[in-house]
């Protein structure tokens, strides 16, 4: 099934006076991106948009062997709000292609926004970098900085608000507190497809992580949202096992990615 179906972003019902007092300009109905091939299913008709954010971390991964195939071990990742940032929205709408290149942009441009165990390697707007992975490991019991900053990135005019923080919790399921506006997602993996093949390789130039369905666990921790879906990945794919090598202390190899999220709820 694909996305041919618009949802109605309840957030964006606004009155906007443009030409003349008074006269209502009726926001965009935002349509979940296409990878152009397979798509992941439509959200449930009974649900609505409720926030689309950028997401900014890294990836983590455990290699056991030299020709062992990398495991996912969770993420890491900064969450801001883009929702007025949609194209078509009034006075705060980007263009169709700044939109779509958004996830590009902020892992290129903005410096990775999580306690890195080497901060250096968290300076990213180079366009070059040879730091292994290690490198890019988050501080384990500190991970997210605090106070929680914006995101601000002023040489392409881009400007989100703190949206809240992606994580795996104790029990590894994907995590999503949207702190900022009271909203939680503790999710599990209910769809996976790839990423379109032009997609950003990122950083490492390791390829951009699959676009996932996530819905609720069922564990009661979720707050408002019911399902999640992570789109436009940039980067974050894992590095072959025979590059990476093999840790027999099951060192975390860390892969910097963005991604878009989709909550509704």
């Amino acid at each position: 099934m694909h996305f041919s179906k618009s949802v109605v972003l309840a957030a964006c019902l606004t009155t906007a006076a443009v030409a003349a007092p008074h006269k209502k300009r009726e926001c965009p109905t935002p349509t979940l991106p296409s990878t152009g091939s397979t798509d992941l299913p439509s959200p449930p008709s009974n649900l609505s948009l409720k926030y689309i954010a950028v997401g900014h971390g890294i990836q983590n991964y455990t290699c056991a062997s030299t020709d062992a195939t990398a495991v996912n071990v969770g993420a890491l990742a900064v969450l801001y709000d883009i929702t007025p940032l949609y194209p078509g929205t009034p006075t705060t709408g980007l263009s169709s292609y700044e939109f779509n290149d958004l996830t590009s942009t902020v892992l290129w441009d903005q410096n990775i926004p999580l306690n890195l165990v080497h901060p250096a390697a968290g300076k990213t707007t180079s366009y070059t970098t040879s730091s292994p992975e290690t490198d890019y490991q988050a501080v384990a019991s500190n991970p997210f900085p605090t106070p929680a900053a914006d995101l601000s990135i002023s040489s392409q005019g881009i400007y989100a608000k703190y949206l809240g923080h992606h994580y795996f919790d104790s029990k590894s399921s994907p995590t999503f507190d949207l702190a900022a506006v009271g909203l939680r997602l503790s999710g599990t993996k209910t769809g996976d497809v790839k990423a379109p093949t032009d997609a950003d390789k990122g950083i490492l130039d390791t390829g951009a992580v699959d676009w996932l369905e996530l819905g609720d666990n069922g564990r009661g921790l979720s707050v408002g949202l019911s399902v999640a879906y992570r789109v436009e990945t940039a980067g974050g794919a894992a590095q072959a096992c025979s590059v990476s090598g093999t840790n027999p202390t099951g060192q975390v190899l860390s892969v910097p990615y963005t991604a878009q999220y989709w909550f509704y709820g």
